[in-house]
């Protein structure tokens, strides 16, 4: 994964894949940097947050999990692990789940890894050891991904699935 968000922040920061290498750049919507608000008790991003590069949400494709086309954009994993990755920072990780999240009508996947060197990686192979390991972290992510664009005046995203 290429880490574009780090745990804790709140910049909404992105791969711009329309330009020459895809820098990492913060995200504007109608002249204005975006940052993600605080979602009660969490400050930021509650992981390390990027996308997986070569990957693509096709907009011309319903996905059958969703019944929504896809984002445009890479698909999004947050890494879970206990270090607070840089920006920018390029990380061998390992998918334990997924979730089929629906944002603003379109299908928007969320991987859930661990950093392969993290301690507790040997540990974390699916969403039960997630569940077992980092008790609350699977429901907080859920409840996170649906109700983080509320403070912005959007409905709750929902999922597929």
């Amino acid at each position: 994964m290429i880490v574009e968000i780090p745990r804790w922040t709140n910049a909404k920061m992105e791969m711009a894949t329309k330009e020459p290498m895809s820098p990492i750049k913060q995200d504007i919507k109608e002249g204005a940097v975006r940052f993600v608000d605080n979602v009660f008790p969490h400050h930021g991003y509650i992981w390390n947050y990027g996308a997986l590069p070569q990957t693509w949400e096709d907009p011309a494709h319903v996905d059958k999990e969703t019944n929504t086309k896809g984002d445009n954009d890479p698909i999004d994993i947050v890494e879970i692990g206990s270090k607070i990755h840089k920006r920018g920072d390029v990380v061998q990780v390992k998918v334990v789940g997924t979730l089929a999240l629906i944002d603003e009508g379109e299908t928007d996947w969320k991987l859930v890894g661990i950093d392969v060197s993290d301690p507790a990686a040997a540990e974390i192979n699916s969403t039960e050891d997630v569940k077992k390991h980092f008790p609350g972290l699977l429901r907080a992510t859920q409840e996170w991904f649906r109700v983080y664009k509320i403070p912005t005046g959007k409905p709750a995203n929902q999922f597929g699935l």
